[in-house]
């Protein structure tokens, strides 16, 4: 009949409303998973007409492509899945968990200098002041999973507090302390020394919430003194010296792998 038209398949590397299957994903959240850059950068270089799909420039984040089989290139220059990498770093104090900071802090960045690391992206955060163990990665998806709050990646701190531990304070950090309106939890918490006028506590949390050991403590008038990652899982920071970088093992890669796969 005339008047209407037959509906056409989109073609490789346009838009589309919805995946059909596949590997199809969007245009930044493909070249954030083979490793070229954030999915926040992978737009601006889309909008800046600097992508190209089967060697046509596309400016829409919103393009969908199939990565089995789309050539994608960046300023001419093929993208193609990059080696996967994973480190561990012992963050110092005093080290901001950024690439670029505006105030001019130095940056956790600074102890990658004599890596490539230009693709590398640090596993969630450890604030100014925190120290210990911090992952990296080009891997987005490993990233995104051990972050995810469904997957509850235990982490383990030990932190100095200005005080001695009591019961009634370690059993509060478990059952739940309400800080600015949000009920903050620990896992688990334990003393593990004590001095005449402060102590050391363990604190497992499973659940990333921001600042959530240093508010917990606030809450009950308590100031924080050091805070230390010490565990992502099962992965120990061990003897690895403040500021120094190395390599997860593949057996310490599939350990944190486990630990987010669905079962």
């Amino acid at each position: 009949m005339k008047g209407i038209r037959k509906p056409q398949k989109p073609k490789t590397g346009r838009r589309a409303d919805a995946p059909s299957g596949g590997k199809r994903v969007t245009l930044p959240r493909a070249l954030s998973k083979l490793g070229f850059c954030s999915r926040t950068q992978a737009e601006a270089l889309v909008r800046d007409g600097r992508v190209t799909v089967g060697g046509r420039v596309t400016t829409d984040p919103e393009t969908w492509v199939d990565l089995s089989h789309a050539v994608i290139a960046v300023d001419g220059k093929r993208v193609a899945a990059e080696e996967r990498v994973y480190l561990m770093l012992n963050k110092p104090r005093g080290l901001v968990t950024t690439r670029h900071d505006p105030q001019g802090r130095p940056t956790v960045f600074d102890c990658l200098r004599h890596l490539d690391h230009a693709h590398l992206s640090p596993v969630g955060r450890l604030d100014k002041a925190s120290e210990g163990l911090l992952l990296f990665t080009n891997d987005t998806e490993f990233a995104q999973a051990l972050l995810d709050p469904q997957t509850h990646v235990a982490k383990t701190y030990h932190v100095q507090m200005d005080r001695l531990a009591n019961r009634e304070m370690l059993d509060a950090m478990v059952n739940g302390i309400r800080h600015d309106g949000e009920l903050l939890r620990a896992r688990r918490v334990r003393a593990i020394r004590q001095g005449e006028k402060n102590a050391w506590i363990e604190v497992v949390l499973d659940e990333g919430k921001n600042r959530q050991i240093r508010r917990m403590l606030e809450a009950m008038d308590i100031t924080c003194l050091r805070l230390v990652r010490v565990a992502i899982g099962d992965l120990l920071l061990g003897e690895l010296e403040k500021g120094a970088v190395r390599p997860l093992s593949g057996e310490e890669v599939e350990n944190l792998r486990r630990l987010v796969t669905p079962r």
